[in-house]
């Protein structure tokens, strides 16, 4: 965000602030303050259309993927997210996976007629 505030020559985060409240969006000096240090926690939509519009940029110039993050944030091995122990056996039982067996449940009724 500061990049494509610098392209339009906002320097400043306060500066910035101004231009979105008069745009008509209002937001808080910390608010202000974690978007310009690039650390939003959280961002709604109509947020950034305001904020795409005031920096005339499209929200794909805002973002950068960082996929680094993303696998960080992924479980280990899928058994840690199923719930297993962590050496590979999701149920503890030697390494063989459980039968998979479908519960059949009560027929249902058939509508009066």
């Amino acid at each position: 965000m500061r990049l494509r505030a610098a392209e339009r020559g906002i320097w400043k985060s306060a500066e910035l602030r101004r231009m979105l409240a008069d745009a008509g969006l209002e937001i808080s000096a910390g608010k202000m303050s974690s978007w310009w240090a690039g650390t939003p926690p959280t961002m709604r939509l109509e947020e950034l259309d305001v904020l795409c519009a005031v920096l005339e940029c499209t929200p794909n110039d805002l973002m950068t993927p960082e996929p680094d993050k993303v696998a960080a944030r992924r479980p280990r091995n899928t058994d840690a997210a199923n719930g297993g122990n962590g050496d590979g056996d999701p149920n503890g039982n030697g390494g063989t996976p459980p039968a998979v067996t479908p519960r059949l449940g009560k027929l249902r009724s058939t509508p009066p007629l």
